[in-house]
């Protein structure tokens, strides 16, 4: 079976067609469908359902993907064993991130080890919604959660609380709560993801539902109409730590309530060999978490 077969099959995958595919490798759609069919072929099954308009996976093409998947990690896996000593880091290493938290803190760290690894290559995915990393071919997912290291394969990169900011034109205008009660008479800015605002109280959860003039769908939103005095808003740490170090935003402590805690995770999709470049990444992420949080209150 020849390995370049898979590689493509998990690339249809990833892209959804065969065209898609195409481009992404340099090749033509009429050469992809050949050589699926010659996969299909030696496999004894068909592996998508192809129409002009749609592609779907099989049956058959749903059991081989987990198979697929294994094949290219080991094959990885030997390329990197004998490749990654002197000459430094290599190959693609594919992430997806939430948009600010790629934009501050993953660029700059791939930045780094592209500069100390000229063999190396990044490609950056930032979505603020969940990139299914399984069927995508990504080697890892950077994500804001609350979750065990048994829910999925990940380990924890850096802790990332809940923190309650304003801007300090906003303070002066309405002055700040007190406790969580006070929120209520507060215009607060929403995050469409965040239907209430998490606290922890006597050891329990403890949500506020608030109101205000402005909600939005993404975390950069939220923050440039909270600097603008909107309101008074809920993001994370590693949201608003470089605003709130200049002096554009501030912290709210309330004294009845604490904000939950959450963490930034790395996610990645199998238990198997996991490449040097990606653990140099998360190396170099948790570094530059360490570094970002000391001073922190």
């Amino acid at each position: 079976m020849d390995l370049a077969d898979v590689a493509l099959f998990r690339a249809i995958v990833s892209v959804g067609s065969l065209s898609a595919a195409a481009r992404q490798i340099g090749t033509t759609p009429m050469l992809v469908s050949r050589r699926l069919a010659g996969l299909e072929a030696e496999l004894g099954a068909r592996l998508f359902h192809r129409t002009t308009r749609s592609l779907s996976l099989t049956p058959e093409g749903e059991a081989f993907l987990p198979h697929a998947v294994a094949l290219i990690e080991a094959r990885d896996s030997a390329f990197d064993s004998v490749s990654s000593g002197a000459s430094g880091l290599s190959g693609v290493l594919k992430i997806t991130a939430p948009n600010v938290i790629g934009h501050s803190v993953v660029v700059p760290v791939v930045a780094e080890l592209i500069a100390d690894n000229p063999a190396l290559r990044v490609d950056l995915i930032l979505s603020d919604g969940l990139v299914d990393i399984a069927t995508t071919g990504l080697d890892v997912a950077v994500r804001v959660a609350e979750m065990k290291p048994s829910d999925m394969i990940a380990t924890r990169v850096a802790d990332n609380p809940f923190t309650l900011i304003a801007s300090p034109s906003y303070v002066a205008r309405f002055g700040l709560p007190a406790t969580s009660e006070d929120l209520v008479s507060h215009p607060c800015i929403k995050l469409h993801a965040m239907d209430a605002w998490p606290f922890m109280k006597n050891g329990e959860m403890h949500r506020v539902r608030t109101g205000g003039p402005f909600s939005a769908s993404t975390v950069d939103a939220v923050r440039a109409a909270c600097i603008a005095g909107v309101g008074i808003a809920m993001l994370t740490y590693w949201d608003v730590h470089e605003q709130v170090a200049r002096g554009e935003l501030q912290s709210i402590v309330l004294a009845d309530v604490e904000p939950k805690e959450v963490g930034i995770w790395a996610v990645f999709p199998t238990r198997a060999h996991m490449p040097s470049r990606v653990r140099a990444f998360i190396d170099a992420l948790r570094d530059r978490c360490l570094q970002g949080s000391r001073g922190r209150p």
